[in-house]
Parts: structure tokens; C-alpha cells; sequence
């Protein structure tokens, strides 16, 4: 079979859930026995969201082969199960810097550079794929129909579409509101996005229609009649009770049977997908509460996206909820701290970049440290614990990281005075100190660690029932190899491990081609582990990770 292609677009405003219908969509194809990949589009000039602040855009998520990308592809991932790279997630900034790069090279034969043909030809190519067949490339693009940055990746869609002929189909999300004055839901901005798109040259296949009420079928044929669209492919998705009911709503209103048709494809039997729907039978009976405190710096839901789904999904299959707490670390303080934590059964001490907020996590974690509550650092969170062990067991006071110290320290002035080398417990590798580019000294994506055998993480690893096969993850002498996802410059300062371990916080994750330390556990403690690297990339709907699993397990307790 020929690879067929899906293009999914938004009109009428952001923020419609392009990237969950795009998943669902996947998520019902791989059901069927198809081999899917998804690829998100972004406009921006950008050439990834890796220096965008989290107000911005929300979590920057790593793939394994350590790109920066979008949150979507986050969903991608937790819905089919696929390992995306860094052909998954396409910017304007690098389909523009691609063809300057081959402009300056003279590829181009001295032809003048322009929109069209050059970079929507770009922009095809990649839409294409060269990667190994798979049988349906979906393509979400960012954005709204109308915004001028998108013009180009509707052109080269548009183009697309008269090129591949029926082994392309278009998908359009859009926005039914209800007008509570009127008590009415209103189709004309349906209408006009779709107009919008006609314009362009493109004729939507399929309406998929965000609405936070019921449509009835009187709307449906009045949007269908409208928009030239049939009626069987005129689908709602209304507002639900959690993003992984979606697929199972789409396929009971025939979405991917819809799909099949345009393309011409026998639809044959629908799939059970009996493994989500046990999930959502799990999901649906968890009863009992768990209180989980957030401990960051950015207030925004989407700014720790994997970490919030991770604990959803481990509380999911504890028979908990998982009820989520953010907790403001620049709000912390020593007095406030025990106030701020009240009620909490276990704490995340989230990830981040830069100063701001440090002082705060740092004071978290000597609370639940010495209060014994089951926490998790997670990569800056982990490095926080380890400067709180250093000041508050070790008694270096001083002790911090090389990047949080705004100033070099000063050398001695007076006569006979001593330096006193700052106490770096987390401090740039050697190797990385005379690289200037941004990003330059980032280790990112997957990286091999050894797990201590008889740790808290290598029990984690090795007794969850419902993580990712071991295949992926097999021994190697003495304990056990895993593989992890990285996005960060620091590193624990090796150079005070055996302080560390003898005041009993353990290093039992180590990188073996390195020796860098990948995880901290304190073993007196019920749970107080902190991982250099970032787990949330890894959990998905039929495989959470495993020490989110453990962890939730110990706060359920």
C-alpha cells in the first residue's frame, strides 16, 4: 500500500486540541494494524521551542534522539506509543534556514530564492518523509487558518492535496460556540474558517467540530450543506471528562472509518481496543484521592505537561486520582513552607532553567526531606535536593550549582586573606566549560544508565508490571541498563560522590560511558529520589513509567 497522508488544520481560534484529535487519529489507525507516524508544523521563525520560555509555549518536550520540540508531540507519543525524532516537529525557522543554507551553497544555481516554489518545496519534502514506509503520515500544522505566517504550509498542502490526488486527506477542527443569550450554537464560524480554507485552494474531507454542547443532527447537516461536506464526515468532539476518552469518541462517530473511504481503503470490522478501554474502565473507577503538591515556578498548566499526564496515568493505574497542587517555589519560605505542603501525601519538585525560584525548591526539599514525605526531583528538582543535602547534612553552606551563582567569586584583596573555592556540588563537566554556543553544553535525549541492584529505582524498574518491555532495557553486569531522556548543562560534581554516600544519600543511577551521576536516592527514607534525567518523556497511556508507578504507589500508602 502506498503511504497515505492526513493533514490536520484549525480554524477560528488556537488552542482546539489539533494535537489530541491528530493522536486520536493515529491512535485509531495503529487499532486497525496500520504503521503511523505524526509530525507537527509550527509557524514560527523559531527553529525549535528550546529557548522559548514556558509562558510561551508551554513544556518544551525532548525527543531520543535529542531534539527540542512541541508539547504535541508529547501526545503523540503517550497516545500510540511511537518514538518520535526530530523529523516529528518542523518549524519555519528551519525550513527557512534549510534553504538559505543551500542558497549560500549555490545549490540553487543563481535563481532567485522565493515563497514559492523554493520553500513550499521545502516545506513538501519534509511533509513527505524520508524515513523508512509508513502507511498513514498524519500532519498537524499550527495555528489558524488565516494567520499570515501559515500561508505557506497551506500552499504546499494545497499543492500536496492535486499531487497525491485520494492518498491525501484533509481534517478540519473547528469552533461551534453556544451563545448563552440566544441559546443557540452558532455555525458561522465554521462556515467562515472553512471559507477561509476554500480559499486557499483547499476543500476540507472531514469537519471535526470542538463544541462544549451537544450537537444534534439538525446542526450537523446544516454544517455539512454549508461547507460541501458529507454528512458521515461532519464528527463532534465535544468537552470530556479526560483527553483519552477522545479516540474512543471519535471512533464510535466513525472518524477513521471516514478516513478509509476518502482514501479509498475497505474500512472492514472496528477494532476493540480493549487495552484502552480497560484503561478507561480504571479510569473511571478511581474513587480515592491523592494529593500531589507541584513545587515550580511557572504557573501555567501546559508548563509541565508530561509530568502532570505521568502522574495522571500512575494514579490511574494505583486505583487513585491523582489531584495536582502548584505550589509556587518564589512563594516559599521557611515559615510558610509547612503551610504550603499541608495536606500533601507526596511532592514533585519540578524541573527548570535559571535563578528564579531555587531558593524555594531548595527549601521544600530539606522539609520533606526531614519530614519524610515521598518526593521526586526531577532534573533541576533533583539538583536542588542535592545542594539542600549539602548544606544541611554535609555543612557546606555555601554549597550550590556553577549556574546559579550570578558572579564569579572575588579574589582575595588583602594581605595574607585565603580563597576559598566556591563548593560547586553541581558544576559543569570538563569537557563542556570552553563551549560558549546556547545550547551547545545541553546533553539531550536518550542516554544509557546503570541502576544499582537492590535500590528503590532499580525495584522500580524491575517489578512494574505495566512499564515498556525490558527488551529495551537489558542487564549489563551488575544491576541494570535503562535508557532515559535528557535536557540539561549541570552534572553532580563527582568530587564530593563519597561525602554523599557515606552521609547516606546514595548515587544509584550512573551513566556508564561518563561515570556521570543519573540518580539520587536517600534509602532511610520511604521515598526521596531525584533523577537527572526527565521520565515524564517516556510514560504513556498502556506503559506509565515505572517510577511514577513506584512513587505514586508510596504516596497511595
Amino acid at each position: 500500500m502506498d503511504t497515505k497522508y492526513i493533514f490536520v488544520t484549525g480554524g477560528v481560534v488556537s488552542s482546539l486540541g489539533k494535537g489530541i484529535i491528530s493522536a486520536s487519529i493515529g491512535k485509531l489507525l495503529q487499532a486497525r494494524g496500520y504503521k503511523v507516524t505524526i509530525q507537527k508544523f509550527d509557524p514560527y521563525i523559531n527553529i525549535d521551542p528550546g529557548t522559548l520560555n514556558p509562558y510561551e509555549h508551554g513544556e518544551c518536550y525532548v525527543t531520543e534522539d535529542g531534539f527540542e520540540t512541541d508539547l504535541d508531540l508529547g501526545h503523540y507519543e503517550r497516545f500510540t506509543g511511537i518514538h518520535t525524532t526530530r523529523n516529528n516537529s518542523i518549524t519555519t525557522g528551519r525550513i527557512y534556514k534549510t534553504v538559505i543554507d543551500r542558497e549560500r551553497r549555490g545549490d540553487y544555481l543563481g535563481k532567485t530564492i522565493q515563497v514559492v516554489p523554493h520553500i513550499t518545496d521545502e516545506i513538501k519534502r519534509r511533509m513527505l518523509r524520508e524515513d523508512p514506509p509508513f502507511d498513514f503520515v498524519i500532519t498537524e500544522v499550527g495555528g489558524t487558518i488565516g494567520d499570515i505566517e501559515s500561508a505557506p504550509f497551506m500552499e504546499a498542502i494545497r499543492q500536496l492535496r492535486w499531487q497525491l490526488g485520494r492518498d491525501a486527506v484533509c481534517v478540519h477542527l473547528t469552533y461551534v460556540p453556544y451563545l448563552k443569550a440566544a441559546e443557540e450554537l452558532k455555525t458561522k464560524p465554521t462556515q467562515h474558517s472553512v471559507k477561509e480554507l476554500q480559499g486557499m485552494g483547499i476543500q476540507p474531507d472531514i469537519l471535526v467540530l470542538r463544541t462544549e454542547r451537544h450537537l444534534d443532527d439538525h446542526v450537523r447537516m446544516k454544517v455539512a450543506s454549508f461547507c460541501n461536506v458529507d454528512l458521515e464526515c461532519v464528527v463532534q468532539s465535544e468537552d470530556m471528562p479526560s483527553i483519552y476518552e477522545v479516540p474512543v469518541s471519535m471512533q464510535k462517530q466513525g472518524l477513521d472509518s471516514a478516513i478509509m473511504r476518502k482514501i479509498g481503503i475497505p474500512v472492514g470490522e472496528t477494532p476493540a481496543m480493549k487495552p484502552w478501554h480497560d484503561f478507561l474502565d480504571k479510569q473511571r473507577n478511581a474513587k480515592r484521592e491523592v494529593n500531589i503538591g507541584l513545587v515550580g515556578k511557572y504557573n501555567l498548566q501546559d508548563a509541565y505537561k508530561s509530568i502532570r499526564e505521568s502522574l495522571n496515568l500512575a494514579g490511574i493505574y494505583n486505583d487513585v486520582k491523582a489531584k495536582l497542587h502548584f505550589v509556587n517555589s518564589e512563594d516559599i519560605t521557611v515559615q510558610n513552607i509547612g503551610e504550603k505542603l499541608s495536606g500533601m501525601q507526596g511532592v514533585i519538585i519540578c524541573p527548570g532553567f535559571g535563578q528564579r525560584g531555587i531558593e524555594g525548591k531548595i527549601i521544600a526539599a530539606e522539609y520533606t526531606r526531614t519530614n519524610d514525605i515521598p518526593t521526586f526531583g526531577i532534573c533541576l528538582g533533583m539538583q536542588m535536593m542535592v545542594i539542600e543535602f549539602a548544606r544541611n547534612v554535609l555543612g557546606y553552606k555555601d554549597a550550590n550549582s556553577a549556574e546559579m551563582r550570578p558572579t564569579p567569586q572575588p579574589l582575595p584583596v588583602m594581605e595574607g586573606s585565603s580563597y576559598q573555592e566556591p563548593v560547586n556540588v553541581i558544576d559543569l563537566m570538563e569537557e563542556q566549560k570552553n563551549i560558549t554556543q546556547m545550547g551547545g553544553t545541553m546533553r539531550l535525549g536518550a542516554y544509557d544508565c546503570q541502576l544499582k541492584e537492590g535500590s528503590k529505582v532499580f525495584e522500580a524498574y524491575t517489578q512494574s508490571k505495566l512499564s515498556a518491555p525490558l527488551s529495551h532495557r537489558e542487564g549489563q553486569g551488575e544491576g541494570l541498563l535503562i535508557s532515559e531522556r535528557h535536557r540539561h548543562r549541570y552534572e553532580f560534581n563527582n568530587k564530593y560522590k563519597e561525602e554523599y554516600e557515606a552521609k547516606g544519600m546514595k548515587c544509584v543511577g550512573i551513566n556508564p560511558a561518563a561515570n556521570l551521576v543519573e540518580i539520587v536516592e536517600i534509602p532511610d527514607k520511604r521515598w526521596y529520589i531525584g533523577t537527572q534525567f526527565h521520565p515524564e518523556y517516556s510514560s504513556t497511556v498502556l506503559h506509565p513509567h515505572p517510577l511514577f508507578m513506584s512513587f505514586i504507589k508510596e504516596c497511595v500508602r
